[in-house]
């Protein structure tokens, strides 16, 4: 009876740690940070997001978003970029960052959500 239960539970461990696993931010997403990469970042941004860049937000396409993600990465070139939270529930997860560049360091934050089991990022900040 003892053994049943302990492997129930790894079983059930086991399953837990997967879905921890894949429920987290896509590695791409960061290395597009890191490299300040717009045109790879822009592979997961929504149709339409929400994006502030410092002080001017708003709903933009997602090809808009890419220019002013992309004027935004040659003004300030990125040289690292760490998460440091995230969380979320299944199918929805937020990441907040910071991201360094040359001209200092900011805060990025973004929601992605799952769509055709994809990650696609509705809603992007990045703030000094």
């Amino acid at each position: 009876m003892k053994t049943n239960i302990r492997i129930l539970l790894i079983i059930y461990c086991l399953a837990a740690f997967s879905f921890i696993a894949s429920a987290a931010v896509p590695d791409a997403i960061i290395l597009a940070f890191k490299a300040g990469n717009s045109k790879e970042l822009g592979k997961y941004l929504n149709a339409s997001l929400e994006l502030t860049i410092l002080e001017n937000g708003d709903v933009y396409s997602k090809t808009q978003a890419e220019i002013l993600l992309k004027d935004f990465f040659q003004k300030h070139t990125p040289t690292n970029f760490i998460i440091l939270h995230e969380g979320g529930k299944e199918g929805s997860r937020y990441a907040i960052g910071t991201l360094s560049t040359n001209k200092g360091d900011f805060r990025v934050t973004f929601l992605i959500k799952s769509q055709d089991g994809n990650s696609v990022i509705h809603q992007l900040r990045i703030e000094k």
